[in-house]
């Protein structure tokens, strides 16, 4: 008999680099949802939450804003 397929779905990342913050910006622009660009990146939501609050990788939201010609 085989096994069941057990998914795995523990987050492997804690943090983003700054690009990885940048990227997020621009995703959440386009319309995804935090939960979505969370589990692109296979990160815990918080992580996301973060990065658009402004809790972390601060400048990240100028630098997105700067290469897609749009205020932030």
């Amino acid at each position: 008999m085989a096994s069941p397929v057990v998914q795995d779905n523990q987050p492997r990342k804690t943090k983003f680099t700054f690009e990885e913050a940048v990227d997020v910006w621009l995703r959440r622009w386009s319309g995804q949802y935090q939960h979505e660009i969370a589990a692109a990146y296979v990160i815990n939501p918080r992580a996301v939450n973060h990065v658009l609050k402004g809790i972390t990788h601060a400048g990240s939201k100028d630098e997105a804003a700067q290469r897609t010609g749009r205020t932030a």
